[in-house]
C-alpha cells in the first residue's frame, strides 16, 4: 500500500504520515522542499517523483495549505488570497488531476483534509474559509469525475493543532471541551483508505465544533 501526502511535513501531515506507516503503508510524506504545488508544473512533477519512488500509488492525501491567518477583512490583500487558495484549492486540483492515471490504475483513494472553517463563514479568515469550501466542492466534482475506479473523500478537521496560549479557549468551542489531535484526523484517513464504499462525503473530526452555533474565531 503506497501514499502520498501532499503537506506531509506538518503538524497535521505528519501525524498522517506517522499512522500510516504504522498501519503498513509506504509513505512518501512531501514537503515544500519538495515542490509548491501551487505550481501547475511542480504539482506534476511531484506526483512523477512519488510514483517513481512508491513504484505506484494507492492513497492521495491532500493536507498541504497556507494562509491560516486572522486578517480583517478590511486589509486583506491579493497576497493573502493566493497564499490561501494556492496550495488549498489550486493544489489539491492539480495534484490530483496528476495522480488521477495511477490511482485509477490501483483502484485506490484520494482524501482532502479540509476544514469546519469550509462549512461555516469565518470573516476573520475569509481567504481561508473560502479556499476551504472551495477544496471541499472539489471532493465532491473529484468524486462524480473519477468514479467508479477511484473513491475521493474529505477529513474536516476541527480544533487539533492550535497555537500556544489558545488550547482553552479552542477546547471551549467543541462540544466535547477538549482539543483534539493529529492522530484524531490520521485516524479518519486511515478509515477512509479502507471504506471501499464511501466516496463523495466529508467526515468531521472536530469534537462537534462544527454544530456549535456563533462561535467565531477570530484569532
Amino acid at each position: 500500500m503506497r501514499a502520498l501526502i501532499t503537506g506531509g511535513t506538518g503538524s497535521v501531515g505528519s501525524g498522517i504520515a506517522s499512522r500510516l506507516k504504522r498501519e503498513g503503508w509506504t509513505v512518501f510524506a512531501a514537503g515544500r522542499a519538495n515542490g509548491d504545488v501551487a505550481n501547475v508544473d511542480q504539482a506534476r512533477a511531484l506526483i512523477a517523483g512519488a510514483v517513481e519512488e512508491l513504484g505506484g500509488l494507492d492513497l492521495l492525501v491532500n493536507a498541504a495549505g497556507e494562509g491560516f491567518v486572522p486578517k480583517p477583512l478590511e486589509e486583506l490583500d491579493e497576497r493573502d488570497w493566493d497564499d490561501a487558495f494556492g496550495a488549498t484549492a489550486k493544489g489539491s486540483f492539480f495534484v490530483t488531476q496528476a495522480a488521477a492515471p495511477h490511482l485509477r490504475a490501483s483502484r485506490g483513494c484520494v482524501v482532502m483534509i479540509e476544514d469546519v472553517a469550509g462549512y461555516q463563514p469565518w470573516p476573520s479568515f475569509a481567504a481561508h474559509s473560502a479556499a476551504k469550501a472551495a477544496q471541499a466542492m472539489l471532493t465532491r466534482v473529484l468524486a462524480r469525475a473519477l468514479a467508479p475506479e477511484v473513491r475521493v473523500c474529505g477529513v474536516a478537521p476541527g480544533p487539533v493543532a492550535v497555537a500556544p496560549g489558545q488550547e482553552e479557549r479552542r477546547a471551549a468551542e467543541t462540544l466535547l471541551g477538549r482539543l483534539g489531535s493529529p492522530d484524531d484526523v490520521a485516524a479518519a484517513v486511515v478509515y477512509l483508505a479502507g471504506a471501499q464504499f464511501v466516496t463523495g462525503t466529508t467526515l468531521f473530526v472536530d469534537g462537534g465544533r462544527s454544530l456549535k452555533t456563533g462561535v467565531v474565531p477570530e484569532a
